[in-house]
């Protein structure tokens, strides 16, 4: 889940993610995130945020995406992401980044 504070008129915005899963021994909490996107008038934006799990883990997640109005007019994200998670050697520069998509709806 996460949380956005206020859209700036540049398109910036900051916020809170909360993830549901992790690789990291220490608890989840939630974690910083901060972004940009076009500012349409459609409402149907791309965008790009980056979160850092610093509070818990030595990983960096990177998510794009672009916002939706629904068949039911609710606002859906789509999104891609980056995540990259520290590593000890080189050797395992492999294993260190993993990809996926997730989709966001509005709560509340």
């Amino acid at each position: 889940t996460g949380r956005l504070f206020e859209v700036g008129t540049d398109g910036t915005f900051s916020g809170e993610y909360h993830t549901a899963v992790s690789s990291a021994k220490k608890p989840i909490q939630a974690s910083p995130l901060a972004g940009s996107q076009h500012l349409d008038d459609d409402g149907q934006c791309t965008f790009g945020f980056t979160v850092n799990w610093k509070k818990f883990s030595d990983s960096t997640a990177v998510f794009v995406g672009q916002c939706f109005n629904g068949d039911d007019g609710k606002e859906v994200l789509h999104t891609s992401w980056l995540l990259r998670e520290k590593v000890d050697s080189e050797s395992d520069d492999w294993k260190a980044t993993r990809t996926g998509r997730n989709t966001f709806t509005r709560m509340g």
